[in-house]
């Protein structure tokens, strides 16, 4: 092969790669989700960015994916914090708050194709569901991977801890989906975002920007 075809070859896998990272607009698609008897965040959608002010409150926001978003392998995103609720254990029903958390939701095929993917809450409770969720938060080792006190197809990830900050992420949804489940990850179905300072009546200012699928 000359270098001239082998540069060429290279210059269309980066284009391809480019060309499959598909942003993921914070718009009029998605729709708050209140748990229980709980007040809610503020959001603010901006595009390209969410911010999320949770004051003592918790919910989740939620967007079903289509057709042509459900075969993500990979997701990017860069996120901050500003006000940071304290370390907690994210194992612990009514006591694990955390700034932001990021829910992947996927289900099996069958139940993609008839399951109305639009109710989080519904969608959260069916047995079928399996969700890895990416968390800043938590008294807990970043790479940690954690059961879920809520639901038993819930897995967390924690990514990063503690204090405010701003960072950027890159995760590999397929390793982490066999590593949390032990098996082939499912039809990803749903993205949801959520900050949780109910327990601790602690303040978070955060926003989550650019988030992309891959």
């Amino acid at each position: 092969m000359s270098i001239r075809h082998a540069l060429a070859g290279f210059c269309l896998f980066l284009v391809t790669g480019v060309a499959q990272a598909a942003p993921v607009p914070f718009d009029a698609s998605w729709r708050e989700q209140g748990f229980l008897r709980f007040f809610t965040n503020d959001y603010t959608f901006r595009g390209s960015q969410l911010d999320v002010v949770s004051d003592g409150t918790v919910s989740l926001v939620w967007k079903p994916l289509d057709a042509a978003q459900r075969t993500a392998t990979a997701a990017s995103w860069q996120w901050r914090v500003r006000e940071s609720v304290p370390p907690t254990d994210l194992t612990r029903k009514g006591g694990d708050d955390r700034n932001l958390a990021l829910y992947f939701v996927f289900v099996d095929e069958a139940t993609a194709a008839r399951l109305n993917p639009s109710n989080a809450r519904r969608l959260l409770r069916n047995a079928s569901t399996r969700a890895l969720i990416y968390v800043w938060g938590g008294a807990h080792s970043v790479g940690d991977i954690l059961p879920s006190p809520y639901h038993p197809g819930l897995r967390t990830k924690v990514l990063q801890t503690g204090a405010a900050g701003t960072f950027r992420e890159r995760v590999d949804l397929e390793a982490d989906y066999r590593r949390a489940f032990g098996e082939a990850p499912g039809v990803l179905v749903g993205l949801g975002v959520s900050a949780d300072s109910d327990d601790t009546d602690a303040r978070v200012r955060a926003s989550i920007a650019d988030l992309r699928l891959e």
